[in-house]
This record gives C-alpha cells, sequence and structure tokens, in this order.
C-alpha cells in the first residue's frame, strides 16, 4: 500500500495543492508579469488544456495571446488557428513580430472533424500551439483532448462562452475573459493548476496591437459560415 502511495505522489499530474513537484514542464509565461504573478508563475501550461471563457471575440482575448505566437512562431513551431470566428489579419500579426510562415489555419465541417484535427495537431511534435474556437464540447471530448495535449507536450487555447464557466472541465486552466474600459482587459482565474482560483489581475494591451484589430474589422469576411450546412 505504501509502494502504491509513494508511486502517485511522484507523479507530477497529481494536484498537491501549494506543494506541486518541481518535475513540471518548464513555464510557457503569458508575456504579462501581473497575470504569470497570479498564476504563481507556472503561465500557459504545457501538455494540457486551457480554456479562455468570453462573451464574444474581439475584447482583447488575441492580445493576451499574442506573446505565445511570437515565442512560439520564432522557434520554428507551428501555431494552428482551428475555427476562428474571424479570418486572422495577416499584416497586423508580421507587424506584431509573428512570423506567417509557422502559422496554419484549418476549417472543419463537422464536429467529428474538429476532434480529430485538433487530436492530430496536438499530437504532432511540430505543434508549439493550438488555438480553437469549438462551438461547443462535452467533458468527454475535452478529456480526448487533454490526452492528445500530454502526448504532444503542446499548448492548447481553447475559447468558449462564459455559459461554459458554471459547467466542470479537466482542463488544466480556465480564465475568464472580460472587457475592461480603464486598461483593456479583466482576466478572472476559475481554475489553475497546483493553486486556488478567485484571482484576478486587469491587463493593460498594447495600443498599437488594438489599432490592427480595429482595421482588420474593416476587411474581414468572417464569420464562418454554420459548420453543420451543406
Amino acid at each position: 500500500m505504501s509502494d502504491l502511495l509513494n508511486s502517485l505522489l511522484d507523479d507530477a499530474r497529481l494536484w498537491r495543492g501549494h506543494r506541486q513537484l518541481a518535475t513540471e514542464p518548464t513555464p510557457e509565461h503569458t508575456g504579462f508579469a501581473t497575470l504569470d504573478k497570479e498564476l504563481g508563475g507556472l503561465g500557459w501550461p504545457r501538455g494540457a488544456l486551457s480554456e479562455c471563457l468570453l462573451d464574444g471575440p474581439g475584447i482583447g482575448e488575441l492580445q493576451l495571446v499574442l506573446p505565445l505566437l511570437q515565442r512560439m512562431t520564432k522557434r520554428q513551431q507551428c501555431v494552428f488557428w482551428v475555427n476562428p470566428p474571424f479570418t486572422p489579419y495577416a499584416p497586423a500579426l508580421a507587424r506584431a513580430d509573428v512570423d506567417l510562415g509557422q502559422v496554419v489555419l484549418v476549417r472543419t465541417e463537422n464536429q467529428p472533424d474538429l476532434l480529430w484535427t485538433l487530436e492530430n495537431c496536438l499530437r504532432s511534435q511540430a505543434t508549439g500551439l493550438v488555438l480553437a474556437w469549438p462551438d461547443s464540447l462535452a467533458a468527454r471530448d475535452i478529456r480526448r483532448l487533454q490526452l492528445a495535449a500530454e502526448a504532444g507536450q503542446s499548448i492548447c487555447i481553447l475559447f468558449r462562452s462564459r455559459q461554459e464557466a458554471c459547467q466542470s472541465s479537466p482542463a488544466a486552466l480556465r480564465l475568464e475573459l472580460v472587457p475592461d474600459d480603464r486598461l483593456g482587459l479583466k482576466v478572472n482565474i476559475l481554475k489553475r493548476r497546483g493553486g486556488w482560483p478567485g484571482q484576478g489581475c486587469r491587463l493593460a494591451m498594447a495600443a498599437r496591437v488594438q489599432q490592427d484589430v480595429t482595421e482588420a474589422s474593416t476587411v474581414i469576411h468572417g464569420p464562418w459560415p454554420d459548420h453543420q450546412s451543406g
């Protein structure tokens, strides 16, 4: 019995409150010192799913992941955008120092295709980051994607409705995103690995990137058509 207990305690995936083992993967910082502090210095968890819950697109969620986009593409790791609500604006990303050669846009026709795509992207050794906008996901689907992220040691960020906040999720990190008139974005931590929820912070977003988003709205032809049609 003691051997079994010791083996469980040696598993870094076991949550041990503030006594989490130092065998966790190297943290992938968010690029925002205030948020990193609230996340215990762990940033975006590698080999795991993160969820950003928001009321709708365009509130600053892309600025939140921009530092991660920059680092991943500079490392020559692929960044997959799966079913984004609008077409990514390439000139804005290029001006923000994102290597467009590492950015891959994927559109899927139905839920099975979506899950297959996400699983294969997450398991690929070429993948650094997967950004996905699923219409809906069952808990079993999220667990399935979690296993794929663990296998590939990649980072996956799911952008989902704030209405999902009341539902349990196996994701390692859950952030609620709310627009903030004073700074740009308010981030509430609903769940994080190795710590308690309830913390939050306000993040200032760069004015230049925000202007790019405004400019992009004049050339975007989204949102995507209904994936269930046809």
